[in-house]
């Protein structure tokens, strides 16, 4: 019999309240970062946000695209695809859904305070035809367009502007307005309160145009629980129904018990060491310039780092030791450039000298402590395997919700960092992350200052691309210019089990982000 811990009365007292019958209680690790929909791109925010808003299209249990606020898109030119909208649906306050609504939404998401323009990447204009018809004009072709909005999620224009919400406000600055903190939507689920840190609560939206797909599940109560403890503890007592992230340590313990069902599957997230290789000076550091401009400083940090012992130790084998920023079921994924490099300390040393540096240096390096599985324990190793090589790495650790701002103002230059591919395409990566910084989604999320114009045309040129084959040469050749300058320092793709009561069933998603449509309770 399992002893009741300090752990399980801690979360005894977060689920003090009883839920109603059909009420879904997840946990897992993080909150939210904000309510609206066209603020932060962070998976944990799309996820919860997904229930409530909704795109023009979706993907179904195996990731095929389909409509959803749309019924059909007809490409009328290489630039131009009109979409025809879904007719009779509300938005949970009861307004009719209208092309205004797409339009607005394409308007509000340009924002300069919007992190999520990537998902309209290549759209010049959204144009209004007739109450339900809207043409998406296009910079280019987009081979990808459908997959690229299905996470462009629609607001209603008459919400926003009694709310004064017109855009949505600047994260970074820690700014608010009435749509940080409530949201109203077309999809499944309404957001009924969101208290930060501690629940958000869903009812099921009795209204959903889709209500012949609806699941059972009437309440959803998703529970942020930081402590892995305390998390392992919620589900082993009953308190929880389903847990999405999953402590490595307790992954057996959970499977043997035989009161759980586990499902697991790769994540296509990819945990990386981001450098700054733009900047003159590396602060915080004893040496003059910046050491991370040189690729051998780069391969030597790299190289200092044992990923099949990160994998062996802390992660319990729950993770693909990783060589590239694309993971296994990403279109582009590369098998034979996916080949983790074995540690090399020796190797790391002599191209530090090559570099200058025969004796190492001193240099902050940030990670966050709630956001990926056992972030900080990895941190932990990784400044200990840079230190045999004498890169003497201080260690600064935080919540993700403090962290992200300081991302997004470029505070860090050395740091612990995830990226998912929602798309499930290579391009997003490329985009967002690798390609120069030029307003919009290019370079949006490139907060390490690369700039390479080589990968620049190889990256616009896959935009264009329609060929498949001639397209996935492309993203080849970007995946070994990235390698050869060594860019990034990725660690792995992330394995990501969830562990649930006998009686839910749900479908595993290799983004992450459970959703309660396709998930039920039976007897």
């Amino acid at each position: 019999m399992l002893t009741r811990t300090l752990g399980a009365l801690a979360a005894a007292a977060l689920f003090a309240t009883a839920a109603p019958a059909n009420t879904l209680r997840w946990a897992a690790q993080n909150d939210v970062l904000t309510l609206d929909p066209h603020s932060q791109n962070h998976s944990t925010t799309s996820a919860l946000l997904q229930h409530a808003y909704e795109g023009l299209t979706r993907y179904t249990r195996d990731y095929k695209i389909e409509g959803a606020l749309a019924t059909e898109w007809k490409q009328l030119s290489p630039t131009q695809v009109r979409f025809s909208l879904r007719k009779g649906v509300k938005f949970q306050d009861g307004t009719p859904f209208t092309a205004d609504d797409v339009v607005f939404s394409f308007q509000r998401i340009m924002s300069p305070t919007s992190t999520l323009q990537a998902f309209v990447a290549g759209v010049k204009e959204v144009k209004k035809v007739d109450s339900h018809t809207v043409d998406f004009i296009l910079e280019r072709p987009n081979p990808i367009l459908t997959r690229t909005i299905v996470d462009f999620r629609i607001v209603s224009k008459a919400w926003a502007e009694k709310n004064k919400a017109i855009a949505p406000p600047n994260y970074k600055a820690k700014e608010e307005n009435y749509a940080t903190r409530n949201a109203m939507g077309t999809g499944p689920y309404k957001i009924v309160s969101w208290q930060p840190e501690q629940r958000i609560t869903m009812a099921q939206n009795a209204d959903w145009w889709d209500a012949k797909n609806a699941s059972n599940v009437k309440e959803v109560i998703y529970t942020p629980i930081k402590s892995d403890q305390t998390r392992v503890a919620a589900l082993l007592s009953g308190e929880v129904d389903m847990m999405t992230d999953m402590p490595t340590q307790d992954v057996a313990k959970i499977k043997g018990d035989g009161k759980f069902k586990v499902v697991e599957g790769n994540e296509v997230r990819t945990i990386f060491v981001g450098m700054d290789q733009g900047s003159d000076q590396l602060k915080g550091s004893n040496v003059q310039g910046n050491p991370l401009k040189d690729r051998r400083v780069r391969e030597a940090l790299s190289l200092a780092i044992d990923r099949h012992g990160i994998q062996r130790a802390i992660m319990r084998g729950l993770s693909l030791p990783a060589a590239t920023m694309v993971a296994p079921g990403v279109n582009g994924h590369n098998p034979q450039l996916d080949q983790a490099p074995k540690a090399d300390p020796e190797r790391a040393k002599k191209l530090l000298a090559e570099a200058g540096y025969p004796n190492g240096f001193e240099t902050p390096f940030n990670c966050p402590n709630n956001r990926y599985v056992n972030d900080e324990e990895i941190c932990q190793a990784i400044v200990s395997m840079w230190a045999r090589v004498g890169v003497k790495a201080k260690l600064g650790t935080e919540s993700f919700s403090s962290y992200s701002p300081k991302i997004q103002n470029f505070e860090f230059q050395l740091f612990l960092y995830g990226w998912g591919i929602p798309t499930y395409d290579a391009l997003y990566s490329f985009q967002s992350l690798a390609r120069s910084r030029a307003g919009g989604a290019d370079g949006n999320y490139n907060y390490f200052k690369i700039s390479d114009p080589r990968m620049d045309q190889l990256i616009d040129d896959i935009k264009v691309e329609l060929e498949p084959v001639k397209r996935n040469a492309l993203i080849n050749a970007v995946l070994q210019r990235m390698k050869e300058e060594q860019f990034f320092i990725p660690i792995h793709h992330q394995v990501r089990p969830w562990a649930m009561k006998p009686n839910v069933t749900t479908v595993h998603r290799s983004d992450d982000k459970p959703e309660a449509r396709f998930t039920n309770f039976g007897k």
